[in-house]
């Protein structure tokens, strides 16, 4: 029986320029959350509420049904660039909106995270945004492993209109 390594190591350091040319190239594409809480608050926009410095929107692309987003007002990608003011109504809106999906949808647990840059998985790398995201027994299946697929079976609109008078 051969011995077993616990990790091969690859050296491959012609990749760094790969990797430095990735992290240098800077996107000329407007924000969309710049974009969304310019507009009003209203199921065309997702938007379901807007603070003096933060926001709360549902996720135009859900994980879950329920997917909703905490962000700052201003295009900030960095945690410590939030004004004090900002830092904390950002996490009294994540609070409000965690104990607003616990009430109406009831999961049996949450995901609740922030990606910051690329390389942490940001889709949106400028703009620090908190995901929540309801969970349920069995809410992963085959659906994605074998189909490619997810299925989320409440569209954006029934979201916002469930989750709406939370932030009246």
């Amino acid at each position: 029986m051969a011995e077993k390594k616990l990790r091969d190591v690859l050296f491959t350091p012609w990749r760094f320029l790969y990797i430095k040319k990735g992290r240098d190239k800077v996107q000329d594409v407007p924000c969309v959350f710049c974009d969304a809480v310019q507009k009003d608050v209203n199921v065309e926009t997702l938007v379901l509420y807007k603070g003096k410095y933060c926001s709360v929107i549902l996720n135009k692309y859900p994980y879950n049904n329920g997917h909703t987003m905490v962000i700052p007002n201003n295009h900030v990608a960095e945690l410590p660039l939030l004004p004090q003011e900002a830092y904390l109504e950002l996490n009294d809106l994540l609070l409000k909106t965690y104990s607003a999906i616990k009430d109406s949808y009831k999961p049996g647990g949450l995901n609740i995270g922030m990606n910051i840059g690329r390389t942490g998985g940001a889709g949106i790398v400028d703009h620090l945004h908190y995901h929540i995201v309801p969970r349920w027994d069995g809410d992963s299946n085959f659906m994605p492993i074998i189909a490619g697929t997810k299925v989320v079976s409440e569209s954006p609109e029934t979201t916002y209109e469930r989750l709406k008078p939370y932030y009246e």
